[in-house]
């Protein structure tokens, strides 16, 4: 008999989108399915999937950032009846509106990679994901190491709305003043430590790669004395071709410490691009834990377990001097 339950869940991995007999059917929305980002959530959902007889992996969210869409797919799952909803929220001040339906519900809800605002953190059980303060905090640590007596900076964000990119500005430009720059995403730095912001900055993306390398390719043509480029967002590293054409006239001042590059997250193509000295830094998350976690956070909720709340899956600091030792094992 456990060798036939394992069979099913092998085969509910392999093949997701084939319906499998389960106890628990749990949606892990993610913010866009365009993203490599969240690609390695919904292989940890899968995993997950695998190793748990009676849940069902739902990874289902909006072909590519679109608040709205990811809002209209969350009330679905609630008209649905789905037993729980894992959602990263593109735009937390509406989605907790829609999660006022799941609550009513009776759906369980969780967040994972981006929370809600904190009046609204009782709509959902948990979050699981990344302290994003901190991602801010060592970028701009990063950027310090090279520049001692600050410079100018560009800080570029996904969603202007998203709450995870909102507290890596603020992380970011807190460190980088020395001092507290006020409720997310904080206040523009205008000397504070040293720093500057330039104008037409922060520029917003919407997780957009395109939008994200073209703004960085305008910044750095407009600007040939900035001193730094921080994004809190790997959207500006994924299409790799269209990254390294951008950043490529610009090596001699990558490797003179004269221009700084700083980019979160640490994909596969992030790790190659900042090996090769396209990128001076880069701070990763652990995305397949989240979504593997999620599941089994999710399970624990429904059959009413305490769970902590909120739940951090830790950081990775990576620059070109231990690009090849940085990663968690």
């Amino acid at each position: 008999m456990k060798k036939l339950v394992l069979a099913a869940a092998v085969a509910a991995f392999v093949a997701p989108g084939i319906a499998q007999a389960a106890d628990y059917t749990f949606a892990l929305v993610p913010k866009a399915m365009n993203n490599p980002f969240f690609d390695l959530a919904r292989d940890g959902c899968y995993k997950a999937q695998e190793e748990l007889a009676d849940v069902t992996c739902e990874y289902i969210g909006p072909g590519e950032h679109t608040e709205m869409e990811q809002i209209q797919i969350v009330q679905d799952l609630i008209s649905k009846g789905v037993d729980g909803i894992a959602v990263a929220p593109s735009n937390a001040p509406a989605m907790a509106k829609a999660l006022r339906a799941a609550q009513e519900a009776g759906i369980a809800v969780m967040t994972w990679d981006s929370d809600l605002l904190p009046e609204d953190a009782g709509l959902r059980t948990t979050y699981v994901g990344t302290y994003n303060y901190d991602i801010g905090v060592n970028l701009a640590k990063l950027a310090m190491a090279r520049h001692a007596d600050g410079g100018t900076i560009c800080l570029q964000t996904g969603g202007a709305a998203a709450a995870n990119h909102n507290e890596r500005l603020k992380g970011a430009r807190d460190t980088l003043a020395g001092a507290d720059t006020g409720t997310p995403p904080g206040a523009t730095l205008a000397g504070e430590g040293g720093w500057t912001e330039i104008s037409g900055c922060p520029l917003i993306t919407n997780d957009d790669g395109n939008v994200a390398v073209n703004g960085m390719t305008d910044i750095l043509a407009a600007n040939p004395d900035l001193t730094v480029f921080l994004s809190t967002g790997a959207f500006t590293q994924w299409y790799d071709n269209a990254y390294r054409q951008a950043v490529e006239p610009y090596m001699g001042r990558l490797n003179d410490g004269s221009l700084t590059i700083v980019v979160a997250d640490t994909l596969p193509m992030q790790m190659e691009q900042l090996a090769e000295g396209l990128a001076n830094g880069n701070v990763g998350q652990r995305p397949f834990e989240m979504g593997y976690m999620s599941m089994y956070i999710m399970k624990d909720i429904v059959e009413g377990k305490q769970v902590d709340d909120p739940i951090y899956t830790g950081l990775d600091v990576c620059s070109n001097d231990n690009h090849d030792s940085c990663l968690a094992q």
